[in-house]
């Protein structure tokens, strides 16, 4: 009873060439490959017990690592990814000839129920702006903070008019900004470019970071190469990440009184369905916010139409019925 033969943090050795293709062929961020690497190490771990290793793998095998998951008390989304890992690393040894064949083919594995994104009404969108925007209009005269100030009224003003995720945001270096034109370049998922529009409250609130609250941020010189590139920094003058953007959000959310848990993903749907409660084009919105499929971006067709309703019945004077009868 040996299990399969690990590397140095976990992982097993023979699972490094589908490591490697999700990393060199099919372009997988560092997140993304750093997300299967824990999933595979919980995997080596299991089989590990069963002294199996990841060719002797049976569809029995699968299942009960299925059923251990289940049973760990871990969240319902966290063990659909695990299995999708397992799924994808037995089909991709399979095909490559690495393994005799795929164990989880004739298993059913759990999917995700499709959740309607949450999205923010827009009066809860404008009241975080202005909160912010008076902050800004009020400085405190602690220089860095409201530096700070001025940087964060960008950045969700950005976040909303563009859609763009937060990986998006943080990424954003001095090439990719034309705020003449009002455009931005960011590098999506899979490494994909696309243009993207700022709007002009957005626009504004950029150059005002980039004359005023960035320098400040900065200091007297980069903390490094990569910071002296990027646009957004964070306290220390380095680039900003992706959970300082979240405490960002958070904090204005708090003083515009929206409650509610409240992410830079919020902003990104509240962005996709406001453009389409505005009559704008699904295709338009797909472009926007680079999904790779349109069926991506129709559940935000879904929301939009839920909104349409419920303001139906509760503004129309013979919608009364219609009410009654869904309730």
């Amino acid at each position: 009873m040996t299990g399969p033969r690990l590397l140095s943090d976990g992982v097993p050795e023979a699972a490094q060439p589908f490591l490697t293709y999700l990393a060199v062929e099919r372009g997988r961020s560092k997140l993304t490959a750093d997300a299967y690497r824990r999933d595979l190490r919980r995997y080596g771990e299991f089989l590990g017990g069963l002294g199996v290793e990841l060719d002797e793998v049976a569809s029995a095998d699968v299942e009960a690592y299925a059923v251990c998951l289940r049973t760990s008390g871990l969240a319902p989304s966290s063990v659909i990814r695990m299995l999708g890992t397992v799924r994808n690393l037995h089909r991709f040894l399979a095909a490559e000839g690495l393994a005799p064949c795929d164990p989880t083919v004739e298993i059913e594995m759990p999917r995700k129920p499709s959740a309607l994104p949450k999205a923010l009404a827009e009066s809860d969108v404008v009241a975080v702006l202005d909160a912010v925007a008076v902050a800004v209009h009020q400085p405190t005269g602690d220089v860095r903070a409201d530096a700070a100030a001025i940087r964060d009224r960008a950045l969700l003003e950005l976040l909303y008019s563009s859609g763009i995720r937060v990986s998006e945001a943080c990424g954003l270096g001095f090439g990719d900004l034309d705020l003449d034109v009002s455009f931005a370049r960011v590098l999506g998922k899979r490494s994909k470019e696309r243009m993207v529009p700022v709007g002009g409250p957005a626009v504004e609130a950029m150059r005002d970071y980039l004359d005023r609250g960035r320098p400040v941020l900065l200091g007297a010189r980069p903390a490094d190469r990569d910071a002296a590139d990027a646009v957004f920094l964070g306290a220390r003058g380095r680039r900003i990440g992706r959970q300082a953007v979240w405490d960002v959000i958070r904090r204005w959310a708090r003083a515009g009184g929206v409650r509610g848990e409240i992410s830079p993903h919020v902003l990104r749907h509240s962005c996709a369905t406001h453009l389409l409660d505005h009559g704008a084009d699904i295709r338009t919105v797909q472009e926007l916010l680079g999904h790779a499929s349109v069926s991506t971006t129709q559940i935000y067709t879904r929301v939009a139409t839920e909104r349409l309703v419920q303001a139906y019945l509760d503004a129309h004077p013979r919608a009364m019925g219609s009410a009654a009868a869904r309730r």
